[in-house]
């Protein structure tokens, strides 16, 4: 049971009635009997809230930033119209338009959208649905929740599929289609042609010739058929926020451009999400990106440190024939020192390792401060932090291994194109 703010100024006006007719105790008890006969008589006159039937309909999924609708249908069985206020919960990151007004005659139903914009990923499952009904003097309602089950999935952005054009574009050269590729290490035979002026001279098959009345020149294209691993770290460092977001979910943004990129290319994409287990995923999907960005949606970081010797056991379980393992960490040194260098032997020695990080803007930002005490002291540790990066990307490099440290909005560039560089060296 509800009462609303038209019983409360009902009964302030009959105070006033009684205290300046009637002042004595007999007039406000009759005055409140009154009141209570006429909210008794809406309660009985509202209908049943306990009798409706819910049934839900609409989007499942949707990407983080675009807006979604769920339908509720409501039905009525009983013998009274049902009028008041329906409020359909959802968590708060759902973004959803809550509160509806409600008017379902007896035997009738009607239909209401929840429209909403989410704000975070994963998964959001509506709560309950919230009826009040209201009797015909709307003094009092009949309240009553039922559960409705529902859940929308709320996928990465992808924000960074705006490069996918040109990324493609570049690896069409490299394939062969719109330039003609020199030859390097590891790449395929793909056709013969005739000499231009300009070729790589090393490009020119001289038995072909000897058969040929043209000088003949051999193209090649990038390697197929490769295996490319993405490994997130979900761990403590993933928690870290760079601007309005963690760095696990600019981390997603460069993976899932990576794969869109390495699919087109012909190559195989795996999915590992790891920091003390496996959080998630993907293994040889046909459907490739709707595969990824359903299984990075509920991903979130896990605040404890990540068990590095553990996750470099769970690639080699998984990976058998040599891969690209792009590993997508932080590049803070003592994490590093602790967990990935002791175990960096057990990975080059089998696979190709890119490490890829993602570097906070506001630190550059700092160590370029000069314009008092505090600053110049926020300037010098931001410069041990770059100092200490860069140590790291050297040391990484020494041991083989490939790195790429960028803001987030470059990262997801910046990663597609050293791995087209590597394909064009034939060195996946």
């Amino acid at each position: 049971m509800a009462v609303s703010g038209r019983l409360g100024a009902l009964a302030l006006f009959a105070a006033l009635v009684v205290g300046l007719l009637v002042p004595s105790g007999t007039g406000l008890l009759v005055a409140g009997a009154v009141l209570l006969v006429l909210v008794l008589a809406d309660l009985a006159l509202a209908g049943s809230v306990r009798r409706l039937t819910f049934t839900r309909s609409g989007d499942t999924s949707v990407r983080l930033g675009e807006p979604a609708s769920v339908e509720l249908l409501v039905a009525n069985p009983g013998r009274r119209r049902v009028r008041g206020v329906l409020r359909d919960a959802w968590p708060p990151s759902a973004g959803a338009e809550e509160r509806h007004r409600l008017s379902v005659p007896a035997g009738e139903r009607r239909r209401l959208t929840t429209s909403m914009l989410p704000t975070r990923r994963g998964d959001r499952p509506a709560f309950r649905v919230t009826v009040r009904a209201y009797g015909p003097l709307g003094l009092a309602a009949r309240q009553g929740s039922h559960g409705v089950p529902w859940s929308v999935r709320v996928l990465p952005p992808f924000g960074s599929r705006k490069h996918l054009p040109s990324r493609l574009a570049r690896l069409q050269q490299l394939d062969g289609r719109n330039a003609v590729l020199v030859r390097g290490q590891g790449t395929e035979f793909d056709s013969l042609r005739e000499y231009v002026i300009g070729d790589d001279v090393r490009s020119i098959d001289w038995r072909a010739t000897a058969r040929a009345a043209d000088v003949m020149v051999r193209t090649w294209r990038p390697e197929r058929d490769r295996h490319v691993v993405l490994v997130l770290d979900t761990g403590r460092v993933s928690a870290g926020r760079v601007g309005d977001a963690p760095r696990l979910d600019a981390a997603m943004d460069a993976a899932l451009l990576l794969a869109a990129l390495a699919s087109r290319a012909g190559d195989r994409v795996d999915l590992l999400a790891y920091d003390r287990r496996v959080r998630a995923e993907v293994r040889g999907s046909s459907a490739l990106l709707p595969a990824l960005v359903n299984a990075m949606a509920p991903l979130e970081p896990s605040l404890v440190e990540t068990d590095a010797r553990g996750m470099a056991a769970e690639v080699l379980l998984r990976t058998r024939r040599r891969a690209l393992v792009v590993l997508l960490t932080g590049l803070d040194a003592a994490p590093l020192e602790e967990g990935l260098f002791p175990v960096l032997g057990s990975l080059t020695s089998r696979h190709r390792l890119l490490v890829a990080s993602v570097a906070d803007p506001r630190v550059a930002e700092m160590a370029r401060g000069r314009g008092d005490a505090e600053a110049v002291y926020d300037a010098a540790a931001a410069s041990r932090v770059l100092t200490e990066r860069r140590q790291v990307t050297a040391r990484l490099g020494r041991r083989g291994v490939d790195v790429v440290d960028a803001v987030p909005e470059e990262l997801p560039p910046a990663l597609a194109d050293r791995y087209l560089a590597l394909k064009a060296a034939g060195r996946l």
